[in-house]
């Protein structure tokens, strides 16, 4: 396994450390992770960030949902058939409440447990943030490179407005 060395770069605001996170990734130089108190576009951006599957679990949870919220009362009525005014067994009216209900519900509950699984909620080993300023006002790169280019990611970091780098 090649040897790695991790470099961190502490930037005043998300916009510079984004372009110096953009610069090291243009260059090749390493594999960049990024510390913010506070969510960032801009860091998104330049990290090419994916769009999140929560939205098609949340989708998937839905359509169970209604589909469940549809057989299950239509299986037990016709398990156990009440016949009341010679009204038809299966009539999809009273259905559609239990069916939305279950649409909702479905949805939610798979919308929270897939943010929970992707986010690795709850964290049972590994550390925080590698420097305490990250939860509180500053915003950081960690560079994870060979140590041949350690030096160049160093300037590049300080060259695109780096306060600190350390490593």
């Amino acid at each position: 396994m090649a040897e790695t060395t991790e470099i961190l770069g502490i930037f005043d605001h998300g916009a510079t450390a984004a372009a110096g996170a953009r610069a090291v990734l243009d260059d090749g130089l390493g594999k960049v992770v990024a510390y913010s108190p506070v969510p960032d576009h801009a860091l998104d951006q330049a990290l090419h960030s994916k769009i999140s599957p929560i939205r098609t679990v949340v989708l998937i949870g839905g359509i169970l949902g209604c589909a469940t919220g549809f057989l299950f009362p239509i299986y037990t009525v016709l398990d156990w058939p009440m016949i009341t005014g010679g009204k038809p067994l299966i009539s999809i009216p009273p259905f559609v409440v239990i069916a939305f209900e279950l649409t909702i519900l479905f949805a939610a509950v798979g919308g929270m447990a897939s943010f929970l699984w992707l986010a690795g909620v709850p964290r049972m080993t590994g550390s925080g943030a590698p420097d305490e300023r990250f939860t509180n006002d500053k915003t950081g790169i960690s560079v994870t490179c060979r140590p041949a280019d350690a030096d160049a990611v160093r300037a590049s970091l300080e060259r695109h407005g780096a306060e600190e780098v350390k490593g």
